[in-house]
């Protein structure tokens, strides 16, 4: 909860809508279901990313990742991935999955390096009107 307002003030700075709000954020933070991870580079915070779990399946749902404007190329974000499926794997989750919109190059470049594949779309799926592409990945352990 001591880093609540980097990641609200993070996901502001990220999404122009379907931002997580400072108080989901806060829900988040203390859910058994959820997971929030966040990357530090001493004070600064350089990434965060929020994983869904539902106890009815073995899937995990990345809710939503942001990498800080000065870090993105630098593999937080997939320092962020890798650390979320090995945490997937670890509440007995078999499958890791994303939505991630059409026109965000930068993000679906990112789960396709990172073994994701598209299973899916969504149309309408954001606020703004905006379609989404499903990605999935299978995890095993390392």
């Amino acid at each position: 909860m001591a880093d609540l307002a980097a990641l609200a003030q993070l996901e502001d700075a990220s999404f122009v809508c379907d931002g997580v709000a400072k108080r989901a954020m806060a829900g988040f933070l203390r859910s058994p279901a959820a997971l929030v991870l966040a990357d530090f580079a001493g004070e600064d915070l350089r990434g965060h990313l929020i994983l869904r779990f539902n106890a009815g399946h073995r899937i995990a749902r990345v809710y939503s990742i942001a990498v800080a404007p000065g870090f993105q190329g630098q593999g937080v974000g997939r320092a962020l991935l890798a650390a979320a499926e090995q945490a997937a794997l670890g509440r007995g989750s078999e499958r890791v999955r994303a939505e991630v919109s059409v026109d965000n190059a930068a993000s679906q470049a990112l789960f396709r390096a990172s073994g994701y594949a598209v299973f899916g779309a969504y149309e309408d799926y954001y606020e703004d009107g905006g379609d989404a592409l499903r990605f999935q990945k299978i995890v095993k352990p390392t």
